[in-house]
């Protein structure tokens, strides 16, 4: 079960930062956020979302270095998405762009420091 969930982790991490370059692709290209942009954001919180239930569930079978860590880096995970977008739902300019940048970032750097305290 372990190497499932790394495997979900490290394709969250890759497509995290997948979503942090178009970003920032987008705010150097276009100077506004392209609609779709919003659907890769989604589609990053289905697969954290999904990287949380998973880990919460083997929670039983895996044991972690240090288990309030990772249970906060699971329960943290899935909000830093829908709170960018939420910050950002009226505003089509560069500096939401950058919003949603950075919570790729931070949810790629997140969903690492899940795998390192496995």
């Amino acid at each position: 079960m372990e190497a499932v969930l790394d495997q979900v982790s490290w394709f969250a991490t890759g497509y995290a930062v997948l979503v942090a370059l178009v970003a920032g692709y987008a705010a150097y290209r276009w100077r506004a956020r392209p609609p779709w942009l919003a659907s890769l954001a989604w589609m990053l919180e289905f697969l954290v979302g999904l990287r949380s239930v998973l880990g919460l569930l083997s929670l039983g079978s895996v044991q972690p270095d240090s288990m309030a860590t990772h249970i906060g880096y699971l329960l943290a995970t899935p909000c830093v998405v829908p709170l960018a977008l939420q910050s950002v739902r009226d505003d089509e300019g560069p500096w939401s762009l950058g919003v949603i940048g950075v919570a790729a970032v931070a949810v790629a750097v997140l969903s690492w420091r899940i795998v390192g305290t496995l």
